[in-house]
Parts: C-alpha cells; sequence; structure tokens
C-alpha cells in the first residue's frame, strides 16, 4: 500500500497548473493526505472516481485546510480534535483566531491502522504563534494521537512547520531560533519521538544530507536546493517495521513543497 502526503498550497493552484492530474497518473496513491488545500470540497475540479474524498476545511475562506482521497473506505473519519482537548488546551484563545477551525486535522482509521494527517500553525516570522505552537497545539495534537493509539496503531503525517535536527535545513547555524526552527518547535517534534514515534525517512536515511521537502519562492531555491525537511510520516513503534521505502519526490512539482511517501505491508 502506498501512502503519500503533500501540502499542496492550494488545491485549486496546483489543479489549473495540470500537476495534481499528473501526480495521480503517474503515482497512483492508495491513500493520499493533503495539507493547505485552501479551498472547501466542490471548489476544485477534481474527478477522482477511485477514491473517497475527506475535507476538514478552515472556516475562513481560502486558507490552511486539510483532506485525505483513499482508494480504500475507512472504517470512521474523524475531523479535527475532540471538544475536551480543544477546551484542555485553550486552543480558541490566539491572535490569529480559533485553532480548532482552520482545518488542520482528519484522522482515518483503517483496518490495522489509523492515517492521521495534520498541517500545523505556522510560528510566523515574528514567533508571534510560538506561544500557540509550543503551549497549546503540539501538546493537543500529541494527545489526539496518542488517544487513537489504544485502539491501533497511528502513522501522521503532513506539514509540522518544523525542521527536527541541523541535518533537515540548510545552513542550519543561520537558521537557529528562526521560526520553523526553535528550540520551542524541536521540542515539541522531540516529544513525539518520546512517545515512541518514528520518523520514517530518518529510520531509513539516518546520515542523509540536504533531503528537503519545502524551499522558499525566492532566490531560486528550489534549483540549488536550499530548504527545509518540514513534512514528515512518523509511525508509531508497532507498526514502523512495516513500513519501508520512506521517500521524498523533490522532482514532483506544483507547489512550494514536494510529495512524500512510504509503502507498508501488513
Amino acid at each position: 500500500m502506498k501512502l503519500y502526503s503533500w501540502n499542496v498550497n492550494g488545491i485549486r493552484s496546483v489543479t489549473n497548473k495540470g500537476a495534481f492530474q499528473t501526480f495521480i497518473t503517474e503515482c497512483q496513491p492508495d491513500i493520499l493526505c493533503l495539507q493547505e488545500t485552501k479551498a472547501k470540497q466542490g471548489q476544485a475540479e477534481i474527478d477522482l472516481p477511485n477514491y473517497k474524498e475527506y475535507w476538514n476545511s478552515a472556516e475562513r475562506p481560502g486558507y490552511s485546510g486539510v483532506a485525505i482521497f483513499s482508494k480504500i473506505e475507512p472504517l470512521s473519519v474523524i475531523n479535527g480534535f475532540s471538544e475536551q482537548i480543544i477546551e484542555k488546551y485553550n486552543l480558541a484563545d490566539d491572535s490569529y483566531g480559533d485553532s480548532s477551525k482552520e482545518g488542520r486535522v482528519i484522522s482515518a482509521e483503517f483496518k490495522k491502522f489509523w492515517v492521521i494527517t495534520v498541517y500545523t500553525p505556522n510560528a510566523k516570522r515574528d514567533l508571534s504563534r510560538i506561544e500557540l505552537r509550543h503551549k497549546k497545539w503540539d501538546p493537543a495534537f500529541l494527545e489526539h494521537v496518542l488517544e487513537l493509539e489504544k485502539s491501533k496503531p497511528v502513522l501522521f503525517c503532513g506539514d509540522l512547520n518544523v525542521a527536527h535536527t541541523g541535518i533537515d535545513v540548510n545552513n542550519p547555524k543561520n537558521k537557529k531560533g528562526q521560526h520553523g526552527f526553535t528550540l520551542e518547535e524541536r521540542s515539541g517534534f522531540d516529544n513525539f519521538v518520546n512517545n515512541g514515534f518514528i520518523d520514517t525517512y530518518r529510520a531509513e536515511y539516518p546520515e542523509k544530507t540536504d533531503a528537503y521537502t519545502w524551499w522558499t519562492n525566492w532566490a531560486n531555491s528550489r534549483a540549488r536546493n536550499v530548504g527545509w525537511r518540514i513534512d514528515y510520516f512518523l509511525a508509531s513503534e508497532s507498526i514502523a517495521n512495516h513500513v519501508k521505502n520512506a521517500q521524498i519526490h523533490p522532482d514532483i512539482m506544483g507547489s512550494d513543497h514536494c510529495p512524500i511517501s512510504i509503502e507498508i505491508n501488513l
């Protein structure tokens, strides 16, 4: 089974370019997780009769949003967090708005595992959303994942908006303290690892450098491969040994992010 994750930076944009259709035809994912769709279901011209579609869109038009397209119909689908988690971490109290209503998480239950896709809030260049990330969002998402893991193993993926270690970003000395590479954001990722979740790409390529998933549009960064690895597949320890062929696909264009993928054999 092939699972892909892709921050498309606007599903309408990537379909209008023809890049999304080409990607589906060439890669044929069994389960596809999308982030930053910036649309509601039906607003993009998508014709995928072999897939079931599940969308969680932001209340604010043209903003954020995630989706899961699957050839296999899930047993259940959950949009966002439980009310208990939303209230516990006070996710509505943020100067940018209620992060629980920004369409950032979908959890799909399959026979032997959960698939969760997430578009983690950006801490912002001035770090004005770092408190949300560090004290609210990251702990809330971890609790959500751990709660689902009680029933079956979890695979979660998406744009986590953080480079975990220095090997995951170009020129890490110059990036230290910048949004996406602060100690607070990186500690949030550490907490996933400390709770038994495996970074599937690093498990397969522990020392591989220059492996990035996002590039700024400035200064021809993608062509020069001056980027960040901020898109991930993480797996419960109990299922990680069934995951293979973790890949980054920088040759697939259409967004400022490229797709990533894994294969799982159960």
